[in-house]
């Protein structure tokens, strides 16, 4: 597994991500971990040293354990998430108006619109449906890019 993410996953998906976020910041970003001598023996290192319990990459916080405070060596890992339920609250919430609720959006008979229109008023107050909310402006705008009449 570790191998297909070196060789396939890291190339093609992630490293792609963090150039293109970083270019559009003008940032220059290094990945010291990404050394080809460094990887090769992290890879040939055995799954005891790292993985101990629950915690993965033990052998890398032990060996930063008098470097890094304590808070950081015991976070948990992060993706690249994206805000979607603030921008949908906030940069994004006109779409939600113009698109999701809009007329032909509830008049197409896939959805019951009362249930939309809860569902925008449970997130515009603080109940997280972004996901949802947003495969909808997704499903809308696909539709009126792609549906005949």
């Amino acid at each position: 597994a570790q191998l297909l993410d070196v060789a396939l996953y890291l190339p093609d998906d992630l490293l792609v991500k963090v150039d293109i976020a970083s270019m559009a910041n003008s940032l220059e970003v290094r990945a010291p971990f990404l050394d080809r001598c460094l990887v090769e023996y992290a890879l040939a290192l055995p799954t005891s040293l790292m993985i101990r319990g629950t915690r993965r990459k033990w052998i890398l916080r032990k060996a930063f354990a008098e470097t890094l405070p304590p808070e950081n060596l015991a976070r948990r890992k992060q993706g690249f998430g994206v805000p979607i339920g603030r921008w949908l609250r906030q940069e994004l919430r006109p779409l939600l108006g113009d698109v999701v609720l809009s007329a032909s959006a509830l008049g197409r008979g896939y959805l019951r619109p009362e249930a939309v229109r809860t569902m925008v008023d449970e997130h515009l107050g603080g109940v997280d449906h972004s996901h949802r909310l947003w495969s909808l402006l997704m499903l809308e705008l696909w539709h009126r890019e792609f549906s005949v009449g």
